[in-house]
């Protein structure tokens, strides 16, 4: 047996035993948007930080940010 059929042999294993193989990140990107603009309902990843919040509601609705994201 040459290397190349060892080394295939080694793949074909190595692949059997791996669980779950790729995941996707656009899944875990949608999970983690959970801030909503009340006007027009678009979504905003949690990390995001109120400045740019604000930016959105002057820029896009002539509005404050209680008005747009305020619980």
């Amino acid at each position: 047996m040459g290397n190349g059929a060892k080394a295939q042999q080694k793949r074909e294993r190595n692949a059997k035993d791996a669980k779950g193989g790729a995941s996707s990140q656009l899944k875990t990107n949608a999970a983690a948007k959970n801030i909503i603009c009340k006007v027009c309902r678009q979504d905003f990843q949690c990390t995001v930080k109120r400045p740019q919040l604000e930016v959105h509601a002057t820029d896009k609705h002539d509005k404050t940010y209680e008005d747009c994201f305020a619980a």
